[in-house]
């Protein structure tokens, strides 16, 4: 899936949209910022976010004003400016998730070797809110914080569906099905096994991305959105070796992470 220029249908949201529609446009405009998309003009914006090129314009000139946007006035295009890495900073730091989970995460990824991920969902796709990587093998692939993968197709955001409420799911459904039409009963049918597996063991396992296998279970949370815990590895072991070896720490984990959040609460 390329999330980094598919465009983002303002109808394809799954809560009611906040009033402010200029505060909502605004909000697109900076939304359709990704990584591998440093300058993006007027006409790329107006592609990603479905608005008018006479609205984005408004726009990128009211966020340029308010400093969330720089104008590189040669290539007549727009970056994401350092207020915005301010607005991360203060989340990341102020997180009452973070607080309690991110030592514990860090703790048992180094004494397993593994990596330990904790994300939340935003509309398609799951956000890393941390990433700790102490995997025994060395791999291209590296997960930072912010980082965005697919729901549909990871162990992350599979675990997440499972506990969704029944009408996001469904949405998120319709709309896999509707741009993954020739691979979508195979994909359908893996997904329904990760509910069934998260329902009946507390997890879901996922290989996605070659030699690496990654297990992820739902932390629920009252008073807290829904985040998943993930662990994986890469490895060329079975899938069904390395659910043997880290299942039973993972869950451990979530416990922990959701007895704290309950007792912080």
């Amino acid at each position: 899936m390329n999330t980094h220029s598919e465009p983002r249908q303002q109808g394809a949201r799954l809560s009611q949209p906040p009033q402010n529609r200029s505060l909502e446009r605004g909000v697109e405009i900076l939304r359709a910022f990704r990584p591998g998309a440093d300058l993006l003009g007027n006409g790329e914006l107006a592609d990603r976010t479905g608005l008018s090129r006479a609205t984005v314009s408004r726009l990128t000139q009211t966020l340029v004003g308010t400093g969330l946007l720089e104008h590189d006035r040669r290539q007549r295009a727009y970056r994401l400016a350092a207020p915005v890495l301010s607005l991360a900073h203060a989340m990341r730091s102020g997180s009452p998730v973070l607080q309690v989970a991110a030592p514990m995460m860090r703790k048992v990824a180094e004494r397993l070797k593994i990596n330990v991920g904790l994300a939340v969902a935003d509309r398609d796709e799951m956000v890393y809110l941390e990433s700790v990587r102490y995997n025994r093998k060395v791999s291209l692939r590296n997960v930072v914080a912010g980082q965005r993968v697919p729901i549909e197709l990871t162990s992350l955001g599979r675990a997440w569906l499972a506990v969704a409420p029944d009408a996001s799911r469904e949405a998120l459904l319709a709309q896999f099905k509707g741009r993954r039409a020739s691979g979508w009963a195979a994909m359908e049918r893996e997904i329904a096994q990760a509910i069934e597996s998260v329902r009946r063991h507390g997890y879901c396992a996922a290989s996605w991305q070659a030699e690496v296998v990654a297990l992820a279970t739902p932390v629920v949370v009252e008073s807290h959105p829904i985040y998943a815990l993930n662990m994986s590895v890469t490895t060329q072991a079975a899938a069904d070796v390395v659910t043997g070896e880290l299942g039973a720490p993972l869950m451990d984990l979530a416990a922990r992470i959701r007895d704290a959040l309950a007792a912080s609460l």
